[in-house]
């Protein structure tokens, strides 16, 4: 373990006016905190916070963070409280252990709308103070670098959480090192064999080939002293999980793939990394379409560096990296940078990031997605990006992930520009909205009054923004649509039992129902959230109670066994008045079909199953749902004639969902509560005399339907 004297050492590396008493007092608290408590592994606890300390020295971390790091698991699993951490080292680090100790409380890895949750909270936690994810990502990478001494049931959970979460985080915040190992560390869990048998294949490689890192490197430093660049030049192959990530994504093996080493260049001046650059290119050949200029276009956590890659030496393909010293140090360090200390002194370096200002632009875009899901996907999608460049006509430059599309570059300019969206223009050629774009490009959008989001929009765009956008809009449509329909349900249910669907009466409805206001009762009801017999009832409970006389759902089969149960099946929804055949089947009593179905065949062989069962004869209540399949003329008026016409034959509409949508006609399925067969017949004939109406029939199967109770 890392003793006291040694973590204070490589503080006061970086950061010569560092607080030693401070930092020595927190490791001894520590310490006195973590007595008698071990790891799985049999280490001493403390050894871990120490761990994590002396990670983020890496980072050449203020104080506070380095405090933090020793104490952070001491509110959570010894007997110090906030209020002993706050008055020992500062409300400051005790607000950090805080945070830190929430943040290790959350189950990211459970399940998606419970996840999607705790990812919120995990942005509010970084929106607070950055230094809270440093230190619980430190923590995790130590975790994962000792993670063997775990059961293999909660490695496996620990590295998928790590692969989906921590990794692309870090990655996020421009931190690549830890990304790549996070990545790898969990991969090593994951795949084991696959990871063995990438390094199997690199030690083949360096045995056939030799040292090709130490001969270009070599090569490149010649090149460069020739130009007269002073610059340093390091070469390495990359990470085991980079190269199997490469193999899956171009599906090639690993013979095939050419870029597997990787090279930076660290200059004196910005000018100089062009300067390398060309001599670079003067060399070898570069390789078209793989060169990115991130010093002119620096990414959103500050990364800036040339990337480019070249044939080397017998034709290998290398990448090779170009940038500052001030660039490597926020390469290094992402959005830590803004804390990092040199010779006792906040680092003054003009490429780190305002960690404020970069958390809310990375959490704005997420704070209109009211779906628990829809807010996950758009996390995810941003944490995986990738960016390209592309220009407005006026030469603005527009940020977007890697395979977005004019759709998401409209979207990005503003909101009302991608609503409007038609079509777009790329490098003056118009292009299908679904084009990728690249690297360079100029993108014009072109829009159209009345244009509205399509539903299609949300396979072509790739950004969190627009498809939040997209979303919200579809969903604004959708709900007055909704509205309109319910108004017209709740209009056919009322005079069903005689009564006017009046404002006062769904009013009543409303607050019965306890819903909001009436515009919100018509737009469930339109959704199909509430029925509109409930939306009746809730109002008028003695109409929509059962006749006496009526048959009880429960006895209205006969044949059946004292207690037993039945269902009508899904398939066929049979009605009284039609010739039934009963189906034993496990947990759900009787199963009824019409005599006529499809199903039975499937139950030839098992006769013993068979029950003998027919419809009671006396009256039956309107509460057998019949699917209705008809298709309908797109014009003014006909959906609420059809809502009328099912209203006049005494039929409840309880549910209603189009499937699909022409400029001429809708094609709908309506499903309808009904007495008997007959009813159903005289509804059918009604429908079919409806001009409107082009046709109409009784929807008989439905793969994957629930049966329902009776």
């Amino acid at each position: 373990m890392t003793s006291a004297d040694d973590l204070i050492s490589l503080v006061r590396d970086y950061n010569p006016k560092t607080n030693e008493a401070r930092l020595r007092d927190a490791y001894a608290f520590g310490e006195e905190m973590h007595g008698g408590q071990f790891r799985h592994s049999g280490e001493a606890y403390f050894t871990h916070p120490v761990a994590v300390a002396a990670i983020l020295t890496e980072q050449r971390l203020d104080d506070a963070t380095i405090i933090t790091a020793l104490l952070h698991d001491t509110i959570e699993d010894t007997k110090a409280s906030y209020e002993v951490v706050a008055a020992r080292f500062g409300e400051e680090v005790a607000m950090l252990v805080d945070g830190v100790t929430k943040l290790t409380n959350l189950q990211l890895s459970s399940r998606e709308t419970k996840q999607a949750e705790n990812f919120r909270k995990l942005f509010m936690a970084m929106s607070k103070d950055l230094r809270v994810i440093l230190v619980k990502l430190a923590d995790r990478l130590h975790n994962m670098r000792t993670i063997r001494a775990m059961r293999p049931e909660k490695q496996a959970q620990k590295a998928r959480e790590t692969m989906d979460i921590y990794a692309p985080l870090a990655g996020r915040m421009g931190m690549q090192w830890m990304r790549e190992e996070l990545e790898d560390l969990a991969f090593k869990v994951l795949n084991p064999e696959g990871r063995q048998s990438i390094i199997r294949r690199f030690v083949t490689l360096q045995r056939e080939t030799g040292d090709v890192i130490h001969r270009i490197t070599g090569d490149m430093r010649g090149e460069l002293e020739k130009a007269g660049i002073e610059a340093e030049v390091f070469g390495r192959a990359k990470k085991p999980y980079s190269i199997w990530r490469k193999m899956q994504e171009k599906d090639q093996g690993f013979s095939r793939l050419s870029d597997i080493y990787g090279f930076r260049v660290i200059t004196r001046t910005e000018e100089d990394c062009y300067r390398t650059l060309g001599t670079i290119h003067q060399r070898w050949r570069a390789v078209p379409g793989r060169f990115k200029d991130y010093i002119s276009q620096p990414k959103s956590n500050g990364y800036r560096s040339i990337h480019t890659t070249v044939s080397g030496r017998d034709g290998k393909r290398v990448e090779v990296q170009i940038r500052t010293r001030q660039m490597h140090d926020v390469a290094e360090s992402g959005v830590a940078a803004h804390w990092s200390y040199r010779d006792g002194v906040r680092t003054e370096n003009p490429f780190a990031v305002d960690p404020a200002k970069w958390i809310a632009s990375l959490t704005e875009q997420f704070d209109g997605e009211d779906d628990h899901d829809e807010f996950l996907e758009a996390v995810k999608l941003e944490m995986y990006s990738d960016q390209v460049f592309c220009f407005t006509p006026k030469g603005d430059v527009i940020k977007l992930p890697k395979g977005a599309t004019p759709i998401d570059f409209a979207y990005a300019i503003h909101t009302r520009i991608g609503h409007a969206c038609v079509g777009g223009k790329v490098d003056g050629i118009r292009v299908p909205l679904w084009t990728r774009l690249r690297n360079g490009q100029s993108v014009e959008v072109i829009t159209a009054e009345g244009q509205t989001p399509q539903v299609s929009w949300l396979e072509i765009a790739t950004t969190g923004k627009a498809r939040t956008a997209i979303r919200r809009a579809l969903r604004e449509a959708d709900r007055e649509r909704f509205v309109k329909l319910g108004h017209e349900l709740a209009r056919s249910a009322f005079e069903h039992v005689n009564k006017k669907a009046t404002d006062k009466a769904l009013e009543t409805a409303a607050r019965a129902l306890r819903v909001s206001d009436v515009t919100e009762l018509l737009a469930r009801l339109g959704a199909a959230v509430i029925t509109a017999h409930d939306v009746v009832q809730a109002v008028y409970p003695e109409l929509t109670a059962k006749d006496g006389d009526e048959v009880s759902p429960r006895r209205a089969v006969i044949g059946l066994e004292p207690g037993q149960k039945f269902e009508r099946a899904a398939c066929c929804e049979p009605l009284p008045g039609e010739r039934i055949i009963g189906i034993t089947s496990r947990g759900h009593g009787v199963v009824v079909h019409t005599a006529d179905c499809d199903r039975l065949g499937e139950f030839e062989d098992q006769m013993d199953r068979w029950v003998d069962v027919h419809w009671h004869s006396g009256t039956h209540p309107a509460v057998y749902s019949v699917t209705l399949e008809l298709t309908i003329g797109n014009d003014a008026g006909v959906l609420g004639r059809i809502c009328t016409l099912i209203g006049e034959k005494k039929a409840n509409i309880s549910n209603l969902e189009f499937k699909d949508r022409k400029p001429d006609f809708y094609r709908l399925m309506i499903n309808v509560e009904l007495r008997d067969v007959e009813q159903l017949h005289s509804l059918i004939l009604t429908l079919e005399a409806e001009s409107h109406v082009a046709a109409v029939a009784r929807y008989r199967e439905r793969p994957g339907a629930q049966h329902r109770t009776i």
